[in-house]
């Protein structure tokens, strides 16, 4: 046995989790970069705007008046009540502050609830394509994560059938996630009812609804959250936000969720063993967020609008790519089935998603996500959540690569 083998540090199961793919694309680009190549990044879900000057404003006041001692575990006061009140405001959903738990962002909320209710081989129900770490939470947590197929010519939504048809005794969670990453996919008030209707029958199952873009949201489109449409279900649905997404606050860390008490007090007690709860000057800056002034929410949405058409109208004129237009987030996941087997200038045949968005990287100097790391192939997703410039040269470049390519 080599010494490397004797001081592995890696538990078995991390053997079957991958790092974030979207992170190592961004990270692999930002290494490109770094050595002179002339990479974009459209890798990593993340606003390119400043967080708005009252937001920060505002941790500086809290700094100042010397609010930097540990917060209660599961939330200041002011923020959980920040949280109630907006839920009243913006969803017509009435919650106690007990009902409120506050995490270094909506991934730790996600992994606070599968810690505190996973027993070893339970499954949770995943609509592919998924925002990968739900995979890897419930894999690492001992769970088993079960995709259930959701089609472009669905628009990506799940439907009642399938999930009818994924649901067994050892079900423990269906996950949602409206608007979607990567899809896009947005469901309307009758979308979740169909759901409610097979979800009723099955009293063993929880929802997670994870509605961290619920205010990037285009055409018009009237978001609903799956509470307020399902309120028959509420007491067993977690439902997950926070202000990274809507306020540019990514880094920040500060999510939220709402649902029954008794499992906010279970998330409590994980969340207590693992970092005490979230820092107490990015709570006061998301006090800030949720009761301040909400024109700069207003303003990111119609700038996403406006990429989200400059990205479809442009990939309508590259052949050998679709896009079903995403309603909502900051993502295009594209199609790209009909270069699979396609050949490269250098021979190389590609033969699957993942080799397709190497050429790109290669060929083009665009980094992109492969479909295969959201559960759904043969897709590409690439973040919109940069200018229209960048977009469009990105864009012309995957254009003129595709070009290059040679077809049976």
């Amino acid at each position: 046995m080599s010494v490397e083998q004797k001081n592995s540090y890696s538990a078995k199961i991390l053997g079957r989790v991958q790092p974030s793919a979207s992170a190592w694309v961004s990270q692999t680009a930002k290494k490109l970069i770094a050595e002179g190549r002339d990479v974009i990044d459209l890798g990593l879900g993340e606003p390119d705007f400043d967080t708005p000057s009252h937001i920060i404003e505002a941790a500086y006041n809290a700094a100042k008046r010397g609010e930097t001692r540990y917060p209660p575990t599961d939330g200041t006061p002011s923020l959980k009540q920040a949280i109630v009140d907006k839920f009243f405001r913006d969803n017509q959903l009435t919650f106690d502050p007990s009902e409120i738990i506050v995490s270094n962002g909506a991934k730790q909320v996600i992994f606070d609830a599968l810690m505190a209710t996973l027993n070893p081989g339970d499954e949770v129900l995943l609509c592919a394509p998924y925002f990968g770490q739900y995979s890897d939470m419930v894999t690492i947590l001992g769970g088993q994560p079960v995709e259930i197929p959701c089609t472009s010519e669905r628009h990506f939504l799940l439907e009642p059938k399938a999930l009818e048809a994924a649901i067994t005794p050892k079900t423990r969670w269906l996950i949602l996630n409206s608007p979607s990453n990567p899809s896009g996919a947005t469901y309307t008030e009758s979308d979740y009812l169909e759901l409610e209707k097979v979800l009723d029958k099955h009293s063993n199952v929880l929802i997670l609804s994870d509605e961290i873009y619920e205010h990037i949201v285009f055409d018009d489109f009237e978001f609903v959250s799956f509470t307020t449409a399902c309120s028959d279900l509420r007491s067993r649905t977690l439902t997950v936000n926070g202000v990274s997404k809507a306020y540019a606050m990514t880094g920040w860390r500060i999510g939220y969720g709402a649902g029954p008490e008794g499992l906010i007090k279970a998330m409590t007690k994980v969340q207590s063993q693992i970092s005490s709860g979230a820092c107490s000057v990015a709570q006061a800056a998301a006090v800030a967020a949720l009761t301040g002034s909400q024109q700069s929410v207003a303003d990111f949405k119609a700038a996403f609008e406006r990429r989200r058409d400059l990205v479809v109208n442009k990939v309508k004129g590259i052949s050998g790519i679709t896009l079903d237009a995403p309603h909502g987030a900051f993502y295009a996941f594209i199609g790209c089935d009909e270069l699979i087997g396609a050949t490269t200038e250098t021979g190389d045949e590609l033969t699957d998603d993942a080799a397709i968005t190497e050429y790109l990287l290669e060929d083009a100097g665009v980094a992109a996500v492969p479909g295969s790391a959201y559960g759904l192939s043969p897709f590409f997703r690439i973040s919109t959540a940069t200018d229209d410039k960048t977009l469009s040269i990105a864009l012309d470049r995957i254009a003129s690569s595709i070009d290059k390519l040679t077809f049976k």
